[in-house]
């Protein structure tokens, strides 16, 4: 959800250029649980954690968590982005009843003026596969509560908001991910069916594969059960609630009903869903990744011969991580009440071959006051990978980074050359070169450091036209 996206760009990096070796076998219980405690006691990443395996064989759940936050398989965590996996399958369902199809444009749904370019119009199947040009995030989202940033964000801005937004290219050239084009597929979903959101998801997804804990609402039997999310210093933090975008991340499960949700996937066991998933799986469209394409509601994340189906959500206190591996038979799901990135555990779990990060601990940081006009030397745009960019900018002697598609945050600095982001784990280096001039900056994150050259001003002036 907000500000997660190149957390989640470079988790998918980490992978690219290794050298994968197939393997058969996914770690023994004993080594999933020794992690577990790594990661709970000496890496201090999260209060609780909860993993889940399932194969033609057998279900296998783990769980590891100190003793003030007690998780398990039926704990209930807020699974973010996860959420637009079922949005995704909640339109598929429908374009095959015939209620709508894939490629009608959203305007048919809208009681509001809606984004065109060159004459086209975004579609159902666009905001699905993140292709329809609107950005990650709207701009009108002025959040009265940071801790719960989506709660007062309504109908009447979304619609404000698309009748007077223009697109930056034209719908279906590019994947960019889009909370704000997956709420806006659930929310034209629920118009149409005449229902809530979770009223929807419950009616055509959870009920019939029994899956009685996925919901928004929490009722009072479940509450209990309801663990609370963490910041990345173990403090707790507000759940969120998405009123307006729901089909973007409001969902809340548990890892017993997200097995259950892989096993209709894999096809383990007949269910109503089984067809209407499998046309989920076919990649849709290219990313900015070459080992990645992005399918209806999930992404493909391919390494030699494992192809990985895949998702992973986040919000202020809680990650979670849900995947699998069709020609292993096997599926995963990682959840955690904490905003400390668990994404590694899932992909190790889907292939033993691909390393897991090496956390440290995570440690406060203290701002110091250094001299305004130090930041003016900072100022520009420093390409990270192709087509992501990450913009520097100083505002009233503060300065602000903002990567490609996404949300301005604030950088603090703990030197006169670093700086840190408080919203996410991570840290900027700027680097000058031998005549003393600012040329890259690098971007200390997920224990990578990624170095992004600083772009020439005419670049500069060619993108900001």
């Amino acid at each position: 959800m907000k500000r997660k996206l190149f957390v989640i760009v470079l988790v998918l990096v980490t992978f690219i250029g290794i050298t994968m070796i197939h393997a058969q076998a996914t770690p023994s219980n004993e080594k999933i649980l020794a992690l577990l405690k790594q990661r709970v006691e000496q890496e201090r990443q999260m209060p609780g954690i909860v993993v889940g395996l399932i194969d033609r064989k057998s279900r296998r759940l783990f769980n590891y968590s100190l003793l003030d936050s007690k998780v398990d398989a039926d704990t209930l965590f807020e699974i973010g982005s996860i959420s637009k996996v079922f949005t995704a399958l909640a339109l598929t369902q429908m374009a095959e009843r015939g209620e709508l199809k894939l490629n009608d444009p959203i305007s048919k749904f809208l009681p509001v003026k809606t984004p065109t370019r060159n004459g086209k119009a975004i579609s159902l199947l666009s905001l699905a596969t993140h292709t329809s040009g609107l950005p990650r995030l709207p701009d009108n989202l002025a959040q009265k509560d940071p801790s719960n940033p989506y709660a007062d964000y309504t109908i009447e801005q979304l619609y404000s908001f698309l009748s007077s937004y223009q697109l930056p290219r034209d719908i279906g050239a590019q994947y960019e991910y889009s909370n704000l084009g997956a709420g806006l597929l659930g929310h034209i979903l629920s118009l149409k069916a005449g229902v809530s959101y979770e009223t929807l998801i419950k009616n055509q997804i959870t009920n019939p594969l029994k899956m009685k804990d996925t919901t928004i609402q929490i009722s009072s039997r479940q509450q209990a059960r309801f663990t609370k999310g963490h910041n990345r210093f173990g403090n707790p933090v507000s759940y969120w609630d998405l009123p307006t975008l729901a089909g973007a991340g409001g969902l809340r499960s548990t890892a017993n009903d997200l097995l259950t949700f892989l096993s209709a996937n894999l096809q383990l066991k007949s269910s109503p869903l089984n067809r209407t998933l499998q046309k989920m799986h076919i990649a849709q469209h290219e990313t900015n990744l070459s080992e990645m394409k992005i399918a209806i509601g999930w992404h493909i994340v391919t390494h030699k011969d494992t192809e990985m189906i895949v998702h992973e959500g986040g919000t202020g206190g809680f990650r979670s991580f849900i995947g699998f591996v069709k020609k292993k038979g096997l599926g995963v799901v990682v959840l955690s009440n904490s905003e400390n990135d668990i994404s590694d555990i899932g992909f190790h779990l889907l292939d033993e071959s691909i390393p897991l990060a090496k956390r440290e601990i995570p440690r406060e940081r203290k701002a110091i006051e250094i001299n305004p006009k130090l930041l003016d030397a900072y100022v520009g745009r420093y390409e990270l990978a192709p087509e992501f960019v990450l913009t520097i900018t100083k505002e009233q002697n503060r300065l602000f980074l903002q990567a490609t598609g996404q949300a301005k945050v604030e950088l603090f600095a703990e030197t006169e050359t670093q700086f840190f982001i408080t919203e996410v784990d991570a840290q900027v280096t700027f680097v000058r070169d031998p005549q003393g001039i600012v040329n890259q900056l690098i971007l200390h994150q997920n224990a990578q450091n990624s170095p992004a050259k600083r772009l020439p001003p005419t670049v500069d002036r060619k993108n900001n036209s």
